[in-house]
């Protein structure tokens, strides 16, 4: 088990979550809400069916930007996306205006050190700068790997003294529309700059829970306030980290230092798809050897979605057998899944049972579980993709 700091950090919003009867928890360092008064599935259900707000100010939002902009947008865009791609797999350079890329902080053997999310601004009067939004609980070490690989050339501005909301569910977009109604017609994995308050949103249309929704990127002396008038609208509740693990799970989305690790490859873990088909053929990232070979050969090991017959939840580091009791993986991420109405869990095993419907078993408390081999994710996702 991990440490715990003798005093943790706090999120601007923290003791707006006491007020709100927050059961607090020690988190990557931090305090954070785990579940409010009605409880985890209450709040589940609740962001499937209208909008959660979630607090993840304890994220690493930053901005790369280039010491000496030439002054064309697209060659400020060309030099800053360089400096990034000697350390991620996606195809940043090929990032359109306004758009956001998931993608791979990788180590020279292809694991994965982070995932992240990169963007691209739409304002051609910020060219030369990348919104970049890291994980917690490596945000200091993937920060200074930024700053090394800028090596004066770029700076990076941390924004992790503001707050970041996460407003997620069918009813986001609506919500969104009152509060800012320019950010309404943002399309998934868009994002923009937006006046509010006394200052400007970063909006991006994204999230973790594998619904519809928006990431909010909120200074210092606006943070309170907008979380108050986003409270304030009856379609919204907050949510905790209990409820977004739960709905992550669903949406098969994989979390760092659990699903994936220093260990793990983008072809493993089943995100080959953020390997940018110019990096496969360019290579120039850390561990392109391996990921090329594991792209045309296959991997050691897949991730896969296993449904659990019962009601007993498999827990991760427990152990995946065949039908003849012999161990082939590792359980990385279990529990309860509210809408699927079942356990859940997701892991790795050998390749050859990693199809859909392949029976299998899982060791809970010494008992083997019956488990079959899920299609992720669980639950559908329901991103907003504007029409053409």
């Amino acid at each position: 088990m991990a440490d715990i700091p003798a005093v943790l950090k706090e999120t601007l919003l923290a003791a707006l979550h006491r007020e709100l009867g927050a059961r607090m928890v020690p988190f990557a360092g931090y305090a954070m809400p785990v579940q409010y008064p009605t409880g985890i599935i209450a709040e589940h259900v609740w962001t499937r069916e209208h909008a959660g707000l979630f607090d993840v100010s304890h994220m690493g939002p930053s901005f790369l930007t280039l010491a000496a902009p030439a002054g064309d947008a697209d060659a400020n865009h060309a030099a800053v996306a360089a400096l990034i791609e000697r350390l991620v797999c996606g195809d940043i350079a090929g990032l359109a205006p306004g758009r956001l890329r998931y993608t791979l902080l990788l180590n020279e053997t292809g694991g994965i050190l982070d995932d992240l999310m990169i963007g691209r601004p739409a304002d051609p009067a910020w060219s030369g700068t990348l919104y970049v939004i890291v994980n917690v609980g490596t945000k200091e070490g993937d920060f200074a790997r930024i700053e090394a690989a800028a090596k004066g050339r770029a700076s990076l501005r941390r924004a992790d003294d503001g707050a970041l909301l996460a407003l997620q569910g069918p009813e986001a977009a609506a919500v969104m529309h009152d509060l800012v109604p320019a950010a309404f017609g943002l399309g998934f994995m868009s994002y923009g700059s937006f006046a509010w308050g006394s200052g400007n949103l970063v909006i991006s249309r994204s999230g973790y829970t594998g619904e519809d929704g928006f990431e909010i990127l909120v200074g210092p002396q606006d943070a309170v306030a907008l979380w108050r008038r986003l409270l304030d609208d009856p379609r919204v509740r907050p949510i905790g980290l209990g409820a977004r693990d739960s709905l992550r799970l669903e949406a098969g989305l994989p979390l760092y230092g659990h699903d994936l690790d220093e260990t793990t490859s983008p072809v493993e873990a089943g995100l080959a798809f953020a390997v940018g088909k110019r990096r496969r053929a360019a290579g120039g990232f850390p561990g392109a050897g391996r990921i090329r070979d594991e792209l045309d050969h296959g991997p050691s090991r897949l991730r896969i979605g296993l449904t659990l017959d019962g009601r007993a939840p498999a827990r991760e580091g427990a152990t995946i057998k065949d039908i003849s009791g012999r161990p082939i993986g590792t359980v990385t991420s279990g529990g309860y899944g509210p809408t699927v109405g079942g356990p859940i869990a997701m892991g790795y095993v050998e390749p050859f049972a990693a199809t859909a419907g392949t029976k299998l078993a899982i060791d809970v408390r010494g008992r083997d579980l019956p488990a079959t081999v899920s299609e992720l994710p669980f639950v559908p996702h329901r991103y907003f993709r504007p029409s053409r």
